[in-house]
């Protein structure tokens, strides 16, 4: 009767012992889900405030704060330092060139690209050191002006494309002389929105950069500073051949202009002009500098008609 005594007064114990098990392990449940609801809202937080702030970055402030006094004064001098500069650079390599007939074109060839280069060089510095747009103000910008030129200057946009592919193709470079068209001069300028030549009779032609992409273009000496001249004169269709081909080549080798490096050559063709049939001599030779192209023509034409009635080769009847 003793052990069921205790049995029974073990019971109860037992029972409150479990009791409070379980209320522990209540509790902790509890605790445990209020720290997960605690962390999911502190995860939540930091979630928006992250967004928050990445809105606040990217959302450009008002473009006007950029615009101080002072800023807009110290890109003005960068502006005006660099296009001194720029030009100071060009006239230095103008003259230069001038000075070497072999260099000359190669140096010109430099010429667009330090100004190019350059006038870029000075809206990144004035961008980037003195006005200083955060990135989200800048792709707004951008944005909004490639949107803007894109609609109203499309023939723009298509001339500068146009003059960076001429820069990267080369098939012409300053100081080449070039026929596009009606048009054939020398090449002075390669600039964003158009080419200047200038023609035979000291004319300058501006040609848009568009305009070259859809046309071919004639190149007479590629870059070198010699070039193949054609001087036409037309003669009796009688004419001793032998004996004109033998003088025009003397002529020729005796210019001052003649390059002697390169062949000469005299052909013959038969032309009919007013009813009456002509030999139409081409003399072709080339000139140490592309510059004397004219003054060679205008050269051999007065060397070799002299020669030819000099030595009564042809009869002045004959040439009216």
């Amino acid at each position: 009767m003793a052990i069921n005594k205790n049995i029974t007064a073990f019971l109860p114990i037992q029972s409150s012992t479990v009791q409070q098990v379980d209320t522990v392990k209540v509790d902790s449940l509890k605790i445990n889900s209020i720290v997960k609801a605690e962390a999911k809202k502190e995860v939540k937080k930091e979630v928006k405030n992250t967004k928050d702030k990445i809105v606040e970055n990217l959302t450009p402030p008002p473009i006007w704060e950029f615009f101080s006094a002072g800023k807009i004064f110290w890109a003005i001098i960068f502006i005006i330092i660099g296009y001194l500069f720029i030009k100071f650079t060009v006239k230095l390599l103008e003259r230069y060139a001038e000075k070497f007939t072999n260099q000359r074109i190669a140096i010109k060839g430099i010429i667009p690209v330090v100004k190019i280069f350059g006038w870029i060089f000075i809206i990144v510095l004035i961008i980037v050191a003195i006005f200083q747009p955060p990135a989200a103000t800048l792709i707004a910008v951008s944005a909004s002006l490639g949107i803007a030129v894109g609609f109203a200057s499309q023939d723009i946009i298509k001339n500068i494309f146009g003059g960076i592919i001429i820069l990267l193709d080369r098939p012409f470079t300053v100081g080449d002389k070039i026929e596009v068209g009606s048009h054939y001069g020398e090449v002075v300028e390669i600039g964003l929105r158009s080419i200047r030549i200038v023609t035979a009779d000291d004319s300058l032609v501006s040609i848009p950069n568009g305009e070259l992409m859809n046309q071919s273009v004639s190149n007479s000496n590629t870059g070198e500073a010699n070039c193949q001249v054609v001087a036409e004169i037309y003669l009796p269709i009688t004419v001793d051949t032998k004996r004109v081909r033998q003088l025009a080549n003397e002529s020729a080798q005796i210019s001052k202009y003649i390059y002697l490096n390169k062949p000469i050559y005299v052909l013959f063709f038969n032309e009919v002009k007013e009813g009456r049939s002509y030999l139409k001599m081409r003399l072709k030779a080339y000139v140490v500098d592309i510059r004397y192209e004219f003054a060679f023509k205008s050269d051999m034409t007065e060397i070799v008609i002299k020669q030819l009635l000099e030595q009564n080769i042809i009869d002045p009847k004959d040439l009216r």
